[in-house]
């Protein structure tokens, strides 16, 4: 559909990301009856002795005109089923008799109008109910025609009854193909907003795994990066905050955390109070997922610097940040059939929480499994084998930047043409990845 189209669309009927299905239907269908109604009340006046259907299709599209005001502007179509459905009963039934009953092709508007009834009952007692009284109104207008013949208004000749009956037929048939486009359109915006919801939180290949066998197999990844944050004195500082801005503080930095982590092709997998998980190398497994983290976690730092620049500068007190990556095995997928959320299981998940709990405020904390994979990339700092809780002792280093020979000179944060082979290299599969520009030995570096 072109864009213009659906602006105009969205101002008539009402913007899908704010109006209810039930209610940008009706508003669609009872402005789609305003404006039949109107405009057949100038189609009859052509006929000089038609007043009354004319005075009949005026007064109704008014009507349904005012139903479309009061749903569109006044947010009322809950408490306006029945009497619409009741005008629309009472504007067939009259207007059948004043066009020959079943003789004529007035009748044929019983179809799409009983359609219009069901796709706005919402309820099931609603559709039972449009059943019963569009059932009984038929059947009353055929008692009528074989009781009273006099009531009812015949055409005055063949080639008037050909004509009408060969109209209404054709615009029954383009209204009922209205509808259903009508319909499909609501039900496929409905369909969009569900997939996206389900998309922010699932990953997508995960969400459709679900959707189609209404479960998720666990899978089993030999090698990803879990990257923790968390922020420093964060109790203390949120104590002289409200909680709107305590919230709107941590929506801030989370949203650009996400931002951060979708760029670098990491999964965020959750946050928990001021804590925030993301993976890389699930669901997805790559040979990247290592830099991708390293990068995304030399990002998210820098952010949080330019952050604390401008709270001091305010004079207001800041966060700061301790940033952890471990690199290992992990199974991954859903649990449960209530709320379910992606996660992942395993030691490598601990020992990840581990490192950012053992890191320093400002700094990337990794474990040596981490740094024997991005060792040709960065700089990184030793600082020794570090006790973490019941974990023993972990050799762990500190991440300080890109390495100068793979770093733009301008932009010393940003990769440059080497890096970016060297990283097309390892996401090729190379087995061995190694610096053109520096040679490494096995044991332990430091810049």
């Amino acid at each position: 559909m072109p864009e213009w189209l659906d602006r105009v669309l969205s101002i008539l009927i009402g913007d899908h990301r704010h109006y209810s299905i039930e209610r940008r239907l009706f508003n669609t269908i009872s402005l789609l009856n305003a404006v039949t109604n109107i405009g057949g009340a100038f189609a009859v006046s052509m006929s000089q002795s038609h007043e009354f259907l004319f005075v009949l299709h005026l007064g109704t599209g008014l009507v349904f005109g005012a139903f479309y005001y009061l749903s569109r502007f006044k947010d009322a179509y809950r408490v306006l089923y029945w009497p619409f459905v009741a005008l629309i009963l009472a504007f067939l039934f009259i207007n059948s008799l004043f066009n020959a009953g079943s003789s004529g092709g007035a009748h044929y508007y019983f179809i799409p109008a009983l359609v219009i009834g069901i796709i706005l009952s919402a309820k099931v007692r609603r559709t039972i109910g449009a059943f019963l009284v569009f059932g009984v109104t038929t059947a009353a207008l055929f008692i009528v025609e074989q009781h009273h013949p006099d009531w009812i208004t015949q055409y005055a000749s063949p080639m008037e009854r050909t004509l009408d009956v060969s109209s209404n037929l054709l615009f029954v048939q383009f209204l009922t193909g209205i509808l259903v486009v009508v319909l499909t359109k609501n039900l496929n915006q409905e369909r969009a907003k569900s997939d996206s919801l389900l998309l922010n939180i699932l990953p997508a290949s995960i969400a459709e795994e679900l959707k189609s066998n209404d479960s998720v197999s666990p899978r089993h990844y030999e090698s990803a990066s879990v990257l923790f944050t968390d922020f420093v004195g964060f109790t203390q500082i949120a104590e002289g905050m409200t909680p709107e801005e305590l919230i709107a503080e941590l929506d801030a930095c989370f949203s650009r955390f996400d931002a951060i982590a979708r760029k670098h092709k990491l999964e965020k997998i959750k946050t928990i109070g001021d804590s925030y998980m993301a993976v890389g190398g699930v669901p997805s497994a790559n040979n990247t997922h290592v830099v991708d983290s390293v990068l995304a976690a030399l990002e998210i730092q820098r952010f949080m610097m330019k952050v604390a620049e401008g709270k001091k500068a305010l004079n207001r007190p800041c966060w700061q940040l301790r940033l952890g990556i471990h690199t290992g095995p992990l199974v991954a997928g859903v649990i449960g059939r209530e709320k379910f959320a992606y996660d992942v299981w395993g030691d490598t998940v601990n020992t990840a929480s581990r490192l950012e709990s053992s890191g320093i405020a400002g700094r990337i904390n990794i474990s040596g499994a981490t740094y024997e994979q991005v060792k040709d990339f960065f700089v990184c700092e030793y600082r020794g084998k570090i006790a973490a809780k019941h974990k023993g002792e972990i050799d762990m280093y500190f991440v300080n930047t890109i390495r100068p020979e793979l770093a733009q000179g301008a932009k010393p944060e940003e990769p440059n043409q080497k890096f970016v082979e060297l990283f097309n290299l390892l996401a090729r599969g190379s087995p061995t990845v190694e610096s053109p520009f520096v040679t490494l030995s096995s044991k332990k570096q430091t810049p």
